[in-house]
């Protein structure tokens, strides 16, 4: 199975903590539809990023998804021309959830385009990198051409190259920088390498994974990157990400379950979605998505549902 596949099947098992509530989420998603069939970004208007997470938690539970308005709005963007890597990795991921959701195959010329365009940010070491020009690969563009790749059906060649970039990016204490230059692993940059192992069979150390957990907040909630002397603001982005990560890996998740489902708790709204993090409560498809993918990992376990029923609070 690919990436998407992977966290579509995760995101889907969030209704089973959401129970009721899953009609709420689905209807705020429908709600940032716009008239063009993109979904709103947090300007309002139509963007491709927060289109992919929109259309992906609709199918993620089983909601209607307006495909023929859908196709219409990514039509506009034709092979992704004027996109960067991280737009013309949403474009090849939106059209192969619509593929998939209509029976459909996506067209030669277009998959061949947008491929085409994800090699332009291919990097001099044959990694990718988000922006250019860059003389070095990072994770997370590594991670997105992988995916794209994988979402077009297509061989990527010299993928040797991505593994050799996450190794030079792992740091002393077993997590992963997002580029050389940083010389602390960050919670993110560290799943997506560990996303990238996966899907190229390469091992993953204990270390690595023993330094993800480790970035739990007391509170539940992991942190984007360790702070001398506290422990940060946790985030969705970064809980999401490091809980699909340590499952990808195989470590189970199930004695930080009651912490981390605490946390979506505060993060839950009653229009049904999620926000960000404590410091940010804007609601929006994204972090909602992420929400989803956070509840699917946690929702499979005994823990999950003694910590919602003690809650007092169904989500």
């Amino acid at each position: 199975m690919t990436i998407r596949q992977v966290c579509l099947r995760a995101a889907s098992r969030a209704s089973r903590l959401l129970s009721d509530s899953s009609a709420l989420v689905a209807g705020f998603i429908g709600k940032q539809i716009n008239e063009d069939g993109g979904f709103a970004g947090r300007s309002g208007q139509s963007d491709l990023y927060y289109t992919l997470f929109g259309i992906e938690a609709l199918l993620a539970l089983k909601a209607h998804v307006p495909a023929k308005r859908t196709i219409s709005y990514l039509g506009q963007f034709g092979d992704g021309d004027s996109l960067d890597l991280v737009h013309l990795a949403c474009l090849a991921r939106c059209w192969a959830d619509i593929s998939e959701f209509q029976s459909i195959e996506i067209e030669a010329p277009l998959r061949d385009g947008i491929l085409r365009r994800i090699e332009g940010y291919r990097s001099p070491d044959g990694a990718y990198n988000n922006s250019r020009p860059a003389q070095h690969g990072t994770a997370y563009g590594c991670f997105l051409a992988l995916g794209a790749y994988q979402d077009l059906n297509a061989d990527m060649e010299n993928v040797t190259a991505l593994a050799d970039c996450v190794e030079s990016l792992r740091t002393s204490d077993g997590a992963y920088s997002n580029d050389p230059t940083m010389q602390i692993g960050a919670t993110p940059a560290t799943a997506a390498a560990l996303t990238i192992l996966h899907y190229l069979d390469e091992p993953v150390s204990d270390a690595s994974a023993k330094w993800l957990l480790s970035q739990l907040h007391p509170k539940g909630g992991f942190v984007a990157v360790p702070v001398a002397g506290s422990f940060g603001i946790p985030d969705l982005l970064s809980t999401a990400t490091a809980l699909h990560a340590l499952s990808l890996s195989g470590v189970s998740t199930a004695g930080i379950t009651e912490r981390c489902l605490d946390f979506l708790d505060s993060l839950w709204s009653t229009e049904g979605a999620f926000c960000g993090s404590w410091a940010d409560p804007t609601l929006d498809c994204e972090y909602t998505y992420y929400g989803l993918l956070s509840l699917g990992h946690l929702g499979g376990s005994p823990e999950a549902k003694k910590g919602v029923s003690e809650s007092g609070t169904e989500l």
